[in-house]
């Protein structure tokens, strides 16, 4: 019989907020494994997954301390200079600049910045990378090391702490018994790089039109004619756009944009997500806690879920930084974690929530509902400040 592995940290799941907090915590004296079942070859070298990750200047920020902000290629960094909201057929749109600043933001492939975090993890001290491994199962009981995660190959691992960050279906935060707020949206996003006639000038389009909903998001490119174009409908009416061929797929595309992109040509994959929000009931307790999209899955429209995982692993790594040798897993400090990033996360989450019924509903009222709004929010300075430092800061 194999004796168990021993660790500070088990982190399970190697994406964003996984690879980020394991790089938070260097320098620390923290023994880490970190878990994922993908294998070592799709960690170094991400594929391309169609998604453009809108990065806040504090976002910016974190990437650039933990190392991995110059690793991204700077001819793959879009700016953000102007997001606009748009509703239905109306000329109307809500708007908002970058004002004194340079820009709003900036736009960056996720498999890039992927890439980038995997790189600054690889090699770090302390780190034991478990590629291509699953948790067959895990708990918390007992006395320090609490935590004890059983891998599909047979291996255990003991630790003082457990993280998930396994995405928003995450299987640990079951297995640990979180209960979670879950809306399966019975819609799935569409995303590719388009090219096209006009230049998009950096700015980021969000269109609530009737019965579909359409991002339109500024790609690095010399002469500004590439565009991320994401497209919301419901799941069936998705799968049957992947289907096309890519030049039947470009006539239809254009047909759906109405005119405001023309000339279409499909540069890159399709990629194709289910849509579901999700709240957990708890984000830590004794012995476990959780970052990512395992704590809170967004919904993608206000581009609000990369930014908050970033920042709560920040957080999370802080506290447990603080604990200066104490006990990482004990509930009392991760109280703090918990208190800090709820009060971070729920006015986001109900917010995005609310802001897509209003604008995914097709009565009359709500028609007239949305409109109203977005005059309202264009005329009022503060409201638009509000939300301009939300998508920003």
């Amino acid at each position: 019989m194999r004796d168990d592995l021993m660790f500070d940290v088990a982190v399970v799941g190697a994406g964003p907020a996984g690879l980020a907090f394991t790089r938070s915590l260097a320098g620390a004296g923290l023994t880490i494994a970190l878990i994922e079942g993908q294998d070592e070859a799709a960690l170094r070298d991400p594929a391309f997954d169609g998604r453009e990750i809108a990065l806040t200047h504090n976002s910016i920020r974190l990437l650039k301390s933990l190392g991995a902000w110059d690793r991204v290629p700077a001819e793959e960094i879009s700016d953000l200079r102007e997001a606009r909201v748009l509703d239905g057929g109306s000329p109307f749109a809500l708007t908002f600049d970058a004002g004194g600043a340079d820009r709003l933001g900036v736009l960056i492939p996720n498999h890039l910045i992927r890439r980038a975090l995997f790189e600054v993890v690889e090699g770090q001290s302390g780190v034991t990378l478990m590629a291509g491994r699953r948790v067959s199962s895990c708990a918390v009981q007992g006395a320090a090391p609490r935590g004890r995660v059983v891998l599909d190959d047979g291996a255990t691992l003991r630790a003082k702490l457990i993280v998930a960050a396994d995405s928003r279906f995450s299987g640990v935060r079951d297995q640990l018994g979180v209960g979670v707020e879950m809306n399966r949206l019975g819609r799935s996003m569409m995303v590719c790089r388009m090219r096209h006639d006009q230049a998009h000038g950096h700015v980021a389009t969000e269109w609530f039109d009737h019965r579909q909903t359409v991002a339109l998001l500024p790609v690095a490119d010399a002469q500004e004619r590439v565009s991320s174009v994401v497209l919301t409908l419901a799941a069936p009416a998705i799968a049957d756009l992947m289907r096309l061929s890519p030049e039947a797929f470009a006539v239809e595309m254009e047909r759906r944009l109405k005119g405001r992109l023309t000339g279409l040509e499909l540069v890159s994959e399709r990629c194709a997500y289910p849509l579901a929000t999700t709240w957990s009931r708890r984000f830590a307790g004794e012995g476990f806690a959780l970052i990512g999209d395992a704590a809170v899955g967004m919904h993608p429209v206000t581009a609000h879920g990369f930014n908050l995982g970033l920042r709560g692993q920040d957080v999370l790594a802080k506290v447990l930084k603080s604990a200066r040798g104490g006990d990482i897993g004990a509930e009392r400090l991760l109280a703090r974690y918990e208190r800090d990033h709820r009060l971070a996360s729920w006015p986001l989450y109900q917010g995005t929530n609310a802001l897509v019924r209003l604008f995914t509903q097709e009565t009359p009222p709500a028609r007239l509902a949305r409109a109203a709004a977005l005059r309202a929010g264009q005329a009022t300075a503060p409201f638009k400040r509000v939300v301009k430092r939300m998508l920003t800061a």
